[in-house]
C-alpha cells in the first residue's frame, strides 16, 4: 500500500467513524426525548474528557506498535498520589497537578524500559505494570478512598467552567477543555517534532530506524514516559469528577480507550493514527454508552455492546491492512 492509499484509507476512516457519531446521536435522540439535553450532552462531554485523554495517551503508543494495558491501573494511581500529596501532605494545589503527571511519566517510563531495554512484549509488560499499580493503589490507601472535602478548587479542575463564566450559554466543562489542550498539543507534537516523526517511524519499520543510527529505545522510553504523563491529566480529570481517589478504580478504562483509538483509525499494526480519529472514536463509545444507559439498557447488555464494538473495530483494521481476504 502506497502513502497515498494509506492516508486515503485513514481519511475515508475518520469519515466513515463521524458518520457513525452522527447516526448515533441522531438515533438515541429519536429513541429518547432525555437523550439530547443539554445537561445530558454535558455529560457525555464529561466522560469523554476522561476516556479520550486516556485515548490520546495510549494512541502515541500504538501508533509504534506497541499497545498499553496499564493506562486504567495508572490513572487511578496518579489520582491515589495526587490525594496523598493534597489531602495527607496537605499541599499546595499546583503541586498535587506536577505529582499526578510526573506519577504518569515515571511509571511510563518504566514500562517503556521493560519494552525497550528488556525486550518484554508490550502486552505482558504492561499487563504486569497494570496489577502492580493495582496493587499499589490498594497498599497506599489502605483499600480505601482518599478525599478531596479539604482541598479548595480541586473540583474546578474537571467540574468548573472557564467557558461558562465568559458565555453562560455555553457551560462546557474545564475538563473539556482541557481535554482539547491535550489533543492539540500531542496533534502538534505527531505533526510538527521530532518525536512525532520517529513514533510513526518506529510502528512503521523500527529495524529500519535502528539501522539508520537513531536510539530507537531512547526514543521509544520517551514515548511511553509522554502517554504516562497524559495518564496522569486523566488521573486529576477523574479525581476531580469524583472529588476522591477511589483505589479499586480503574481495570476497564484501558478496553474504551483502545476500542476509541481504532475506531478512530489508528492500525494496531502501528506506523498510522491521528489523535482527531481518536477524539471521534472516544465520542463514540461516550454517545453509545450515555445512549444505552438513558434507554435503561441493563449495564450487562452495555458490556456485551462494547465488547462486541472492540471485534468490529479490530476486524474493521484488518480490512484495512488487507490482512483478511
Amino acid at each position: 500500500m502506497d502513502l497515498k492509499q494509506a492516508r486515503r484509507g485513514a481519511a475515508q476512516q475518520k469519515l466513515l467513524a463521524f458518520a457513525s457519531l452522527i447516526v448515533l446521536i441522531v438515533g438515541f435522540s429519536l429513541a429518547s426525548p432525555n437523550f439530547f439535553q443539554v445537561s445530558n450532552i454535558m455529560a457525555i462531554l464529561q466522560a469523554t474528557s476522561v476516556n479520550g485523554v486516556l485515548a490520546i495517551g495510549v494512541t502515541l503508543i500504538i501508533i509504534t506498535g506497541g499497545i498499553d494495558l496499564s493506562i486504567g491501573t495508572l490513572m487511578t494511581f496518579c489520582a491515589v498520589m495526587t490525594g496523598v500529596v493534597l489531602t495527607w501532605a496537605g499541599m499546595p494545589l499546583p503541586v498535587g497537578v506536577l505529582t499526578a503527571i510526573a506519577t504518569g511519566a515515571i511509571c511510563g517510563l518504566i514500562s517503556g524500559t521493560f519494552v525497550a531495554k528488556m525486550k518484554i512484549p508490550p502486552f505482558i509488560a504492561t499487563l504486569g505494570m497494570m496489577l502492580m499499580l493495582k496493587g499499589l493503589s490498594l497498599i497506599v490507601t489502605g483499600t480505601r478512598p482518599i478525599y478531596f472535602n479539604d482541598t479548595p478548587g480541586f473540583t474546578t479542575i474537571a467540574q468548573g467552567s472557564l467557558i461558562g463564566r465568559l458565555v453562560p450559554a455555553f457551560p462546557v466543562p474545564n475538563g473539556v477543555l482541557i481535554l482539547f489542550i491535550v489533543a492539540g498539543l500531542v496533534a502538534w507534537i505527531l505533526g510538527r517534532t521530532v518525536l512525532g516523526r520517529y513514533t510513526f517511524a518506529l510502528g512503521s519499520n523500527e529495524e529500519a530506524v535502528r539501522l539508520s543510527g537513531v536510539n530507537t529505545d531512547a526514543w521509544k522510553m520517551a514515548i511511553y514516559a509522554l502517554a504516562g504523563g497524559i495518564c496522569g491529566i486523566a488521573g486529576l480529570l477523574i479525581a476531580s469528577r469524583l472529588n476522591s481517589a477511589q483505589p479499586a478504580l480503574g481495570l476497564g478504562y484501558e478496553l474504551e480507550a483502545i476500542a476509541a483509538v481504532v475506531i478512530g483509525g489508528t492500525s494496531l499494526a502501528g506506523g498510522r493514527g491521528t489523535v482527531l480519529g481518536t477524539l471521534i472514536g472516544a465520542l463514540i463509545m461516550s454517545v453509545l454508552t450515555n445512549g444505552l444507559r438513558v434507554m435503561s439498557v441493563a449495564p450487562e447488555w452495555q458490556t456485551v455492546v462494547t465488547g462486541a464494538i472492540i471485534v468490529i473495530a479490530v476486524y474493521a483494521d484488518q480490512l484495512r491492512r488487507g490482512k483478511v481476504g
